[in-house]
């Protein structure tokens, strides 16, 4: 079952209007995005994704209000193309769930997990860009710690390192977790590779650029009175959003309408485990 996180509260911020124009920078299997459709009527809702399997997907949940969708398939440093390809300057809400979707981490062809065994791709957009196994089997020991320390949180990065070199080639998501388990043995309930699998994919998919990007475009697309929501689930990340909607706000330009992120329900943690970090924050553009 597919649940978008904080559904409630991300559309109550983004205030939707009925003849509203709005873009889901991150669609996914369409949860969110079919929310907003169901609110519309003359209105219009942008689906992007840099996930191509994921926006088909999408398609097939949302057939019901296709007619008021339009999908993009592209990372956030392509969102202005997506408003340009719909014939439009701005939009009047913005929403972004900066989480991976329970089908990639599922999926074992796409390589985001050590749960089951698959072929290290973690690729988001598989049309291009290197694979999590060109990182593990071509990059240098020492650059390959501080990948996994800066993104992962590893403290163990240089063990891990090491025992992946030692190990080369990296064959398959199994392998590199059976690697990663010896070098450093588990100490509680998470997986010893889990920081390292998380630094993989975010080096993969280049996460914290892909930010950076959304970040700097996305206030750029909503109008006059529009709202940005962002719902982001590491530390990091939420800081970040929040260091960005401080400056726009100083700047005169926005106003932020989340002084603390929102964070989700017990009910919903119940529901959806996976929503546990999760923490919103909203804006609107002045």
């Amino acid at each position: 079952m597919h649940y978008p996180v904080m559904a409630a509260e991300a559309l109550e911020l983004l205030a939707i209007r009925p003849d509203g124009v709005y873009l889901d920078a991150t669609a996914g299997l369409g949860g969110h995005t079919g929310l907003v459709a169901q609110r519309l009527t003359a209105g219009l809702v942008i689906a992007n994704d840099r996930d191509a399997q994921s926006l088909e997907m999408a398609r097939g949940n949302m057939a019901a209000w296709s007619g008021r969708i339009w999908y993009h398939h592209g990372s956030f440093r392509r969102l202005r193309e997506a408003l340009d390809e719909a014939r439009l300057e701005k939009v009047d809400g913005l929403l972004a769930d900066l989480g991976v979707s329970r089908y990639q981490l599922t999926a074992p062809e796409r390589g985001f997990s050590f749960l089951s065994d698959g072929p290290l791709d973690m690729r988001m957009d598989q049309s291009t860009g290197r694979t999590a196994a060109d990182l593990v089997n071509h990059t240098a020991e020492e650059a390959l710690a501080d990948l996994i320390f800066q993104l992962g949180g590893e403290r163990r990065a240089r063990k891990v390192a090491r025992a992946i070199v030692r190990a080369r080639p990296i064959r398959s998501t199994r392998h590199l977790a059976d690697v990663v388990e010896r070098a450093v043995p588990r100490t509680g309930k998470t997986h010893p590779a889990t920081q390292t699998f998380q630094a993989l994919r975010m080096a993969v998919n280049d996460e914290p650029g892909e930010l950076d990007s959304l970040l700097a475009t996305g206030p750029e697309l909503i109008g006059g009175g529009g709202r940005m929501v962002v719902i982001s689930f590491m530390s990091h990340d939420d800081r970040k959003v929040k260091e960005k909607f401080k400056s726009l706000e100083r700047e005169g330009r926005a106003k932020i309408l989340t002084r603390r992120p929102l964070e989700p329900g017990e009910e919903e943690i119940a529901r959806n485990p996976a929503s546990r970090s999760a923490k919103l924050r909203a804006l609107e553009m002045t």
